[in-house]
C-alpha cells in the first residue's frame, strides 16, 4: 500500500505565509510527478503546482511568484511554500503523486487526505 500524508495547513492573515508538506510512504519503487491541488467550497479541484522527477516545475497563473514547490527525492516528500497569501487562496489543499509500486510496471495516481488552508482578510 501507498500513503500520502499532508501537514502544515492552518489559519493565516492575508499577506502571511504557510508551508505545506507531503510525505509518501509504503511500497514505492519510484515517483514521477508530484503536485498540489486545491478545492474551494463550491468549486472544482484545480492544479496549483507540479514538479517532475527532474524538478522542473509548473504553476497556476494565480500563484506564480507567490508559491514555490519543491521535492526531496531521497525522502519521497514534496513541499509547497506559500507566501503573500490572499483570501482567495482559501481551500483544502491536496497532495498528489504518480507512483510506481514494487512489482508493478505502471504509474498510479495517489492522493493525500487534504489539509485546510484559510486566509483571513
Amino acid at each position: 500500500q501507498v500513503q500520502l500524508v499532508e501537514s502544515g495547513g492552518g489559519l493565516v492573515q492575508a499577506g502571511g505565509s504557510l508551508r505545506l508538506s507531503c510525505a509518501a510512504s509504503g511500497s514505492i519503487f519510484s515517483i514521477e510527478a508530484m503536485g498540489w491541488y486545491r478545492q474551494a467550497p463550491g468549486k472544482q479541484r484545480e492544479l496549483v503546482a507540479l514538479i517532475s522527477s527532474s524538478s522542473s516545475t509548473d504553476y497556476a497563473d494565480s500563484v506564480k511568484g507567490r508559491f514555490t514547490i519543491s521535492r526531496d527525492n531521497a525522502k519521497n516528500t514534496v513541499s509547497l511554500q506559500m507566501n503573500n497569501l490572499k483570501p482567495e487562496d482559501t481551500a483544502v489543499y491536496y497532495c498528489n503523486a504518480d507512483i510506481v509500486r514494487y512489482y508493478s510496471t505502471r504509474y498510479e495516481s495517489y492522493w493525500g487526505q487534504g489539509t485546510q488552508v484559510t486566509v483571513s482578510s
